[in-house]
């Protein structure tokens, strides 16, 4: 597997005439606040003063998990595919923020435990049905993995635009990220996992007893790669791929809640640099969230009780993306609108 390779973005030259570029609109210093951080996040992704937002798209990855066979879940797994299929009717939260924000909307099979037949809007890139339970083996095979990866890096090499979000949807999955989360932070396991889709405390207690017996019993795996391929789900795989492609192809990557941030931990373990791609866009209710948020040195534009997953928080994060470029573009400069620059 050839891991793409990514580029920082830090450019002294361009960082310094984005900063002008700020400061010289109509407005006092610093008075638009993360609004000119994300500016100059976005200039220097672009390689430019001028930031265009073009053809933004989020894409909802969905698989299944064995591990829900432990019982982890307040839900059955078929709720994954019923809710695939929610997505294909648009009628999810998802459907909804997406189709207000004007941003393209891909649903892609990345491993669910179902056959939908060709369908209209469906992305086909099904590893299997649903991952193995990682209580008892690793959830992956090596095979399975790159497979995984390559097909998510395959999707970012076809999507048009420059801004892409990341979404998901999975029973079980938040197992998998707590997982993932502990082994690859080595925070204590009981500050990586949560209700999920509504545990109880005797459920939560429940989730974190698997996940405890399945790290000893996998003790072995270490590397990033082999963390994913033992604890992670297909649709998890398959979002590392994306997300390591669309940075190499310096897309901007909006990031979602707690099972995207999971994917993006083991990215930026392989590739530092992706960070500098990332706008962070909330922070979730999930437990673990926000130190998972900590560790990887980011800071979210929105905390809104989020817990849904499917993209939300991406979609509703995208207008201040529109903001912080049209601002930089649209707004007057102080020479331009006759607009003094010293006090009396």
């Amino acid at each position: 597997m050839q891991i793409p390779s990514i580029a920082p973005t830090a450019d002294a030259a361009l960082s310094q005439a984005l900063l002008a570029a700020i400061n010289n609109k109509t407005k006092p210093l610093g008075s638009l606040g993360r609004l000119e951080e994300l500016a100059a996040q976005l200039g220097l992704i672009q390689c430019s003063t001028r930031i265009s937002i073009d053809q933004p798209a989020i894409l909802v990855f969905a698989g299944d998990h064995g591990v829900v066979a432990e019982g982890v879940s307040a839900y059955p797994q078929d709720v994954t595919w019923q809710m695939v299929e929610n997505f294909l009717a648009d009628g999810a939260a998802i459907n909804v923020f997406a189709r207000q924000n004007g941003c393209a909307l891909h649903v892609v099979d990345a491993g669910v435990n179902h056959d939908f037949g060709p369908r209209a809007g469906l992305v086909d890139c099904k590893v299997g049905r649903g991952t193995r339970n990682f209580a008892q083996e690793a959830a992956m095979s090596p095979q399975e993995l790159d497979t995984a990866l390559e097909h998510g890096m395959a999707l970012m090499r076809d999507l048009p635009g420059n801004v892409v979000g990341f979404g998901e949807m999975g029973i079980g999955n938040t197992t998998a990220a707590a997982a993932l989360m502990h082994k690859l932070t080595r925070l204590p396991l009981s500050q990586c996992v949560g209700a999920g889709t509504g545990l109880s405390g005797e459920g939560i207690a429940r989730k974190q007893q698997v996940i405890a017996a399945a790290v000893d019993r996998h003790a072995g795996a270490t590397s990033p790669l082999e963390v994913l391929a033992t604890f992670g789900g297909f649709e998890i795989g398959m979002m590392v791929g994306a997300m390591l492609k669309a940075a190499e192809l310096r897309k901007v990557l909006l990031i979602d809640g707690f099972i995207v941030t999971s994917a993006l931990l083991v990215a930026a373990r392989l590739q530092p640099a992706i960070l500098d791609y990332c706008v962070f866009a909330h922070c979730s209710d999930e437990n673990g969230h926000r130190m998972m948020l900590e560790s990887l040195g980011a800071r979210p534009l929105l905390k809104l009780g989020l817990r849904l997953g499917e993209g939300t928080g991406s979609a509703l994060a995208l207008p201040l993306l529109h903001a912080a470029a049209n601002f930089l573009n649209e707004m007057a400069t102080f020479a331009s609108a006759s607009v003094s620059t010293s006090g009396q």
